[in-house]
């Protein structure tokens, strides 16, 4: 039991690192809109990656994996329209 919520800790405060670490990167291109030193290959593939992690984690019914998807998925959205959008 213990060992569960352990666990289950982790993976919620991965969850929340993860997640709101894109959040100062997204509020500074939308503000700079400079994106010259983001790789669009890589933005676009992490989103493509969230977006698969959003259908995985409905797949499964997986609360806490559905809301880290969706507002990271969210993120990388506005970041990868910018990069595209500015260059």
């Amino acid at each position: 039991m213990a060992a569960s919520w352990f666990i289950e800790s982790l993976g919620a405060i991965g969850a929340i690192l993860t997640t709101v670490c894109w959040l100062p990167q997204a509020i500074k291109t939308l503000r700079d809109k400079d994106t010259r030193a983001i790789s669009l290959l890589a933005t676009a593939a992490f989103t493509l990656g969230m977006l698969f992690w959003l259908v995985y984690g409905i797949a499964l019914v997986n609360w806490p994996l559905i809301g880290s998807a969706a507002i990271e998925f969210a993120l990388m959205l506005v970041i990868l329209s910018l990069k595209l959008k500015h260059g």
